[in-house]
């Protein structure tokens, strides 16, 4: 069967969702950048960075309707609702997640919204943080005789902290990246170890991803929660990677503390 035309092709496109990339302004690309720059209105997550909202266009309403993991956090149901009502009203409207908006972005249900009301939108995809993080630490996320599958994860969930497949997870080789993770470190490392992985499998924590003040710490699946006492920016947690130049000096639990 051939599909000529999504079910977002409703209308013309009148929203446009946009991924804003880890936050470096230069891993835009070409598309989300024009988009921008011709928005009306551009609704933004908290962690988009000011580089890249300083690309939007000088008549542009920037409205910032973020949320935090544990923080405060704007309702779903008040962003859905304002997606609709700028469409309707006529305007461009953009509306801006960080990373890619379909990894963890919540895009399914302002898309079904827009669905249901008629409004066409599309999609832009921007660069996920965990790609980002691993180019910086000169690695890979996937490799021959390594790993032959890649998980993209959730530390927490509406209803807690996240469960996952444990016993998978710690196998040898396996290669995780963790998303909002930093609150749950103490119960991932418990439930990994718990189902066989090593005290020393090496995670790695980016912080700020991109950014200038983008900070890698190279710790183990011991040190973890320790390693992370002093983490207050976003970061990634990649499982099974360590940069290039820490593979032969993870830290010992007793140094990490």
């Amino acid at each position: 069967m051939t599909i000529t035309a999504s079910h977002h092709t409703i209308a013309e496109p009148s929203v446009l969702f946009v991924g804003a990339g880890p936050g470096d302004p230069d891993l835009l690309t070409l598309k989300a950048a024009r988009a921008l720059a011709e928005a009306d209105i551009v609704l933004h997550d908290r962690l988009v960075g000011a580089g890249v909202l300083g690309l939007a266009g000088p008549n542009a309403t920037l409205i910032d309707i973020g949320k935090e993991g544990f923080g405060p956090s704007t309702p779903q149901t008040e962003i859905t609702a304002l997606i609709v009502a700028f469409a309707r009203a006529g305007r461009r409207v953009l509306r801006l997640k960080a990373g890619d908006c379909g990894i963890f972005g919540r895009l399914d249900e302002e898309a079904d919204a827009l669905e249901a009301a008629g409004i066409g939108f599309a999609v832009v995809p921007g660069i996920t943080a965990s790609v980002a993080a691993a180019a910086s630490l000169g690695q890979s996320l996937t490799r021959r005789g390594r790993n032959s599958d890649l998980r993209i994860l959730t530390g927490h969930d509406t209803q807690g902290f996240a469960d996952q497949d444990w016993r998978a997870l710690a196998a040898p080789g396996s290669v995780a990246a963790i998303y909002m993770g930093k609150k749950a470190a103490r119960f991932v490392q418990g439930r990994l170890i718990m189902h066989g992985a090593l005290p020393q499998t090496p995670v790695t924590i980016v912080e700020n991803v991109s950014r200038p003040d983008q900070r890698v710490i190279a710790a183990s699946l011991a040190t973890l929660p320790a390693c992370l006492e002093d983490v207050t920016g976003p970061a990634v947690l990649l499982l099974g990677l360590a940069p290039r130049a820490a593979q032969a000096t993870l830290p010992t639990l007793k140094e990490a503390l």
